[in-house]
């Protein structure tokens, strides 16, 4: 546990309510663009020319978006701090609903896309610097709260997306998003101003800390920790679980309706719910496990249930698909709870905001990067052997090679740990 989480806890409200609403709804936009799309497909096609080709591309999107942009987000917090970084993804996240639900073409949809997860990929990297910087005494509650928004912000536009489209038409369905990014930006941009305020009132005073959010502060040395972070074992560690549980995730999403249609009896009506079963399974887990784990001593119980649900789902799929499919999904569902747990050992791994920063970067640019190969492998392996036994299993050994990695990040040991030795 960092030193700042264990300082007494303060009130949630106490002189910091309005970045606690910025931080919640900066997280609920955070994935309102990933599932408005596909329900909808349908209705789009009738305006926009998309083919299988085409789908399966926007599909690839979000993660590979969230991958590459990711990256940047560092150098553009270094080069011109935190809030304003966060107000520009949330001005570019609006762009790109609006650029969406206005395209006359295939092109103009993925522009508008791409535009919509590159904000979110930035801000992906700085929620958790932000919730360090203002919530560090209640790390694991405030994580908590905005990654169960994140998992209610991916689950509410796939459940409207078709009576929206209906009714008002697919522009409006794709579109009414940005409402929220708007929302957002209300809080965020008085942050901004506030924090500038207070950087102007700092300059005839104390120097500021190294590792304060001003723009260039402490830049040296954050060069040299992103340098050094490639070569931190709890770095890479924290990534592989994040990695290859965003593997499993989108795998699921993409392929377990035809997996349930090939190997047990259920309508595609059924296994369109169980799927639904598998995103809400998650909400639980990202209300809870940020809370246990800052109390917990070692995460390496939370992390053994989280292999445990992979193995005992997949191992039932496998062997009795059609004796209790809402049971192996529901267990499969359960194993992403490594994702909010990743979240909450982004901060609780690091001792400074530069750390978080860095650390945030590395864990979900490559993290989100290896997660995009997971429905492609699935698809390949599916192909080649003609039946979903061994995708199971691939999916099984992703889920067991968390086990090494959940050891290294369990110790307890901090990112500048490792930095300065």
């Amino acid at each position: 546990m960092t030193a700042e989480a264990s300082r007494a806890p303060r009130a949630l409200w106490h002189g910091r309510t309005l970045a606690l609403v910025g931080i919640v709804l900066v997280a609920l936009n955070l994935r309102t663009a990933v599932g408005a799309l596909s329900p909808i497909f349908d209705q789009i096609a009738v305006d926009v020319s998309l083919g299988s080709i085409g789908i399966g591309l926007l599909g690839t999107l979000p993660p590979v978006s969230f991958a590459v942009v990711g990256l940047f987000a560092p150098a553009l917090h270094r080069r011109f701090g935190l809030e304003p970084v966060v107000v520009v993804a949330l001005a570019v996240m609006l762009a790109g609903h609006l650029v969406r639900a206005s395209s006359g073409s295939y092109l103009a949809l993925v522009l508008g896309s791409a535009l919509a997860f590159a904000g979110m990929g930035v801000a992906n990297v700085l929620l958790p610097p932000l919730v360090k910087k203002y919530f560090p005494d209640r790390i694991g509650l405030v994580t908590s709260l905005y990654a169960t928004i994140m998992a209610i912000g991916a689950t509410i536009p796939p459940l409207v997306a078709v009576q929206l489209a209906d009714s008002a038409g697919w522009r409006v369905s794709v579109g009414v998003w940005s409402v929220f990014a708007v929302l957002a930006l209300i809080p965020m941009v008085t942050l901004w101003v506030r924090t500038g305020r207070a950087r102007t009132r700092a300059v005839a005073g104390p120097a500021l800390d190294a590792d304060a959010d001003s723009p260039g502060a402490g830049a040296v040395e954050h060069v040299e920790h992103v340098g050094r972070i490639a070569r931190s074992p709890l770095a890479w560690s924290l990534m592989l679980v994040f990695g290859l549980t965003a593997l499993n995730a989108y795998a699921m999403f993409a392929w377990l309706p035809e997996i349930l249609l090939d190997t047990t009896t259920v309508s595609p009506a059924e296994a369109g719910a169980l799927l639904s079963l598998f995103s809400v399974m998650g909400l639980p887990a990202s209300l809870l496990v940020p809370i246990l784990a800052v109390r917990m001593r070692s995460v390496g119980p939370v992390i053994g249930v989280g292999v445990a649900c992979y193995l005992l789902g997949y191992l039932g799929l496998l062997l009795v698909p059609g004796a209790a499919p809402w049971l192996w999904v529901a267990l499969v569902g359960l194993g992403p709870l490594l994702f909010p747990l990743s979240l909450v050992l982004i901060n609780l791994r690091t001792r400074s905001h530069a750390g978080s920063v860095a650390l945030s970067s590395f864990v979900q640019s490559f993290g989100y990067g290896l997660g995009a190969l997971g429905p492609l492998f699935v698809g390949v392996l599916h192909q080649a052997t003609g039946s979903w036994m061994t995708p199971l299993v691939f999916l099984a050994a992703t889920g067991l090679a968390v086990i090494p990695c959940g050891i290294v990040v369990s110790r307890g040991r901090m990112l500048e740990d490792e930095w300065h030795n």
